[in-house]
């Protein structure tokens, strides 16, 4: 086996997409498609969004302080590149891809109804990196769709259908491989029932 030697690049893929929505009081919503997020903590829930500086979001995020991440299945794939390689200074994103603005009780920043998890945040903290602004925000609610709630009342995420970005490329999620934990989970005991029957005395 040979290696190559690479000058420093992001090649940590695949990554998820996702759909955040922004938004102005008295402007219309917008929604930047972003590739560089990820949870920082778990308690309290915190994730990061790294925007670059020239994006039209990024000066709404900074202002308000609030946006909405949307996770996105694939049958949102073509929307969220659209939303990507489109800017909100030039259209309706909502309008454009026939996407309905969903209100919660969290924030007047509406989310992406038609995503199956909807992650509401307050940024706490800028951090100014070089190509791209990161912004760390608390998670203050989510809200999800019922349709991938099943039988036991439990949201089952693989049910979306959820999409998944690796080097310019869109990729639909392939089969499970394993659970968390599994490599060191010890196999269940096979047991082996005998039978206490007593024969009959004639």
């Amino acid at each position: 086996m040979s290696k190559e030697n690479w000058k420093p690049g992001n090649m940590l893929y695949p990554v998820p997409a996702v759909m955040v929505s922004v938004k102005r009081p008295g402007e219309k919503a917008n929604i930047v498609t972003v590739a560089w997020a990820g949870t920082v903590c778990s308690d309290p829930a915190m994730l990061s969004i790294s925007v670059r500086p020239e994006r039209y979001s990024h000066d709404i995020i900074e202002e308000t302080g609030e946006f909405v991440v949307n996770l996105v299945t694939t049958k949102l794939t073509r929307a969220c590149d659209w939303c990507g390689v489109r800017s909100g200074r030039d259209y309706d994103k909502f309008k454009e891809m026939k996407l309905t603005e969903y209100i919660s009780q969290y924030m007047d920043v509406p989310a992406i109804e038609e995503s199956p998890v909807n992650i509401y945040c307050k940024v706490i903290k800028v951090e100014k990196l070089g190509s791209h602004d990161m912004f760390i925000a608390e998670v203050i609610g989510v809200t999800v769709d019922d349709e991938y709630m099943d039988e036991k009342g439990r949201f089952d995420l693989k049910a979306a259908d959820l999409m998944a970005y690796s080097h310019g490329e869109y990729f639909a999620l392939g089969k499970k491989l394993g659970k968390f934990g599994y490599s060191v989970k010890k196999p269940a005991k096979k047991t082996n029932k005998k039978s206490n029957k007593k024969g009959r005395k004639k």
